[in-house]
């Protein structure tokens, strides 16, 4: 076997760009897609050139290897779950489960049966991540002793065509947003093993602004939307960790890490490229392209940006890729369920300690991911794909 043949259930916002880049990747054969709504289900795959089945008979097809799950966060265990069950391979988009033990049966279910669990997000495996990365195992700046990793926006009302679960139990911009910030700062730190946090809900209620169906209605919010916490870190750094949905504007970079020789910016981690920029010993800032490196050049635009914002790297699916040469080839995983457990683990840490006011250690611990070079990186990938847009 030369390639994995994959399945996609669910078929939502999320899904365009995976339908877009699976055929980019080398060892991904796209074969079907299904969703709850069997009309969406059929408008992605006549797009898409697919075949559309329910769920249940997507996950009975003895041609389908691998099964990827872009359902909404409260479906993730239950389809992940069956997919293992009938034999699969998956691939989840983050967060591996709402709650923590659903995760940990689904990484020991992969396990027992021998299966690779995979998970979102796959950013950290980009160009800008691998950068980053190289520069601190080079000792660019030394050892890491502090950091800060900030997400600030006002929400998903005004661009999600059906934003509501964003802002009910299971969503908000922990659970949402903190697994690109979480899988990278493991990626360059490795794991947490303590969190402290606070919590509150800015607005009590959001009205839904997007051009869509629900245009004008009201969502009453159910979880924290904006979460202080301090992350230590096993390797000893510190790093402040801001998640909010609060904020109309704000200056601050994605990641920012202070060494013991310098400070390191990281590119925003919910895309594959960008700059890192580096300063020496309070020098003045030096910006590294990863534009020129494998899975980094600009390449995608959502249709909700403004026309002067620049476009970004997007090779999502690139975990899928990674599986599969994992499953194919018996080269390292990286994208895995451990990962995503311990990213899962430390989500509901930060929760929990932002409701209770007390610290909260981590019990997950994992060695950091195998770095993926430029070569293995450009071996994955055999595209361009098609100049698209989300859909």
């Amino acid at each position: 076997m030369k390639t994995l043949n994959v399945g996609i259930v669910g078929c939502g916002n999320i899904s365009g760009i995976y339908l877009q880049n699976i055929p980019a990747y080398r060892g991904l054969a796209l074969r079907a897609c299904a969703d709850m709504k069997p009309e969406v289900a059929q408008a992605q795959a006549s797009r898409y050139g697919l075949e559309a089945l329910s769920v249940d008979e997507l996950l009975a097809r003895e041609d389908i290897d691998l099964v990827v799950n872009l359902t909404i966060p409260s479906a993730h265990f239950g389809v992940s779950l069956a997919a293992l069950s009938a034999g699969k391979h998956v691939f989840s988009e983050k967060p591996l489960a709402i709650d923590f033990e659903q995760g940990r049966k689904l990484v020991d279910e992969a396990e027992a049966r021998g299966l690779l669990l995979g998970c979102a997000p796959d950013t950290f495996l980009g160009a800008g991540g691998r950068l980053a990365r190289n520069l601190i195992d080079e000792g660019a700046v030394g050892r890491i002793l502090s950091g800060s990793a900030t997400l600030m926006s006002h929400g998903m009302e005004h661009w999600h065509p059906d934003p509501e679960f964003f802002f009910k139990p299971g969503g908000g911009p922990i659970l949402d947003m903190a697994p690109y910030y979480l899988s990278a700062l493991v990626n360059l730190l490795g794991p947490v093993q303590r969190v402290f946090a606070m919590s509150s809900i800015g607005f009590p209620e959001r009205i839904v602004t997007s051009d869509s169906p629900r245009k004008g209605q009201r969502i009453t919010v159910e979880t924290p939307t904006s979460v202080m916490a301090l992350l230590e870190f096993a390797s000893g750094a510190q790093v402040t960790f801001c998640m909010s949905w609060d904020v109309w504007k704000h200056g601050h970079p994605a990641i920012e890490l202070y060494g013991t020789e310098g400070s390191l910016r990281v590119p925003d981690p919910n895309f594959f490229g960008g700059h890192v920029e580096v300063t020496e010993r309070g020098g003045d800032w030096q910006a590294k392209d990863s534009g020129n490196m494998p899975l980094g050049a600009p390449n995608w635009r959502s249709p909700n940006w403004a026309p002067d914002l620049p476009s970004r790297a997007n090779y999502r699916a690139l975990g899928l890729a990674d599986l599969a040469s994992a499953a194919l080839n018996g080269t390292p995983h990286r994208s895995t369920g451990r990962l995503a457990l311990h990213v899962l683990e430390v989500m509901h840490s930060i929760l929990e300690s932002a409701a209770t006011g007390r610290p909260m250690a981590i019990t997950t611990m994992l060695e950091r991911p195998a770095i993926l070079s430029d070569e293995e990186a450009a071996g994955l990938w055999q595209g361009p794909p098609h100049a698209a847009t989300a859909a």
